[in-house]
């Protein structure tokens, strides 16, 4: 995979948690209310996590900006999409979940799965780069 398709990839993941994360801000009653589900008792359960992916947005897009530099933010990436996954899963598959919840489920799998390719792609990458300096 190339810098290519990662640096507007990541792009694209800052500008999508980036807005979710600002919709969450700015609208939450209304996001609960589009989708027919009851918020939660204090919007601060709904705006600390909002806030968090704006952070990751930032993050992405650094990635974005000098991908083969920030490799090593792409896990913590990883660790977001897989830690809302296997929530939004767990309950879907035990105690249900509102279905408001799943469709981000099936995108974040489907970002979990291009951070890890674009992970592995850079360490080739970096690898072959220093294969290729001249030793002293």
């Amino acid at each position: 995979m190339s810098d290519k398709f990662i640096k507007p990839f990541f792009l694209i993941a800052a500008l999508y948690d980036g807005v979710l994360g600002i919709a969450f801000i700015l609208a939450p009653a209304s996001i609960f209310a589009m989708f027919a589900v009851e918020p939660p008792n204090h919007m601060a359960y709904v705006q600390f996590p909002a806030l968090l992916l704006i952070l990751f947005a930032i993050m992405f897009y650094r990635i974005a900006v000098d991908p083969l530099r920030n490799r090593d933010l792409i896990l913590y990436g990883c660790g977001l999409k897989v830690s809302y996954c296997s929530v939004a899963f767990w309950y879907e598959l035990t105690t249900g979940v509102p279905s408001m919840w799943m469709p981000w489920a099936w995108i974040d799998l489907i970002f979990l799965v291009l951070f890890i390719i674009s992970w592995k792609s850079l360490g080739k990458q970096s690898a072959a780069a220093a294969d290729s300096r001249p030793r002293v």
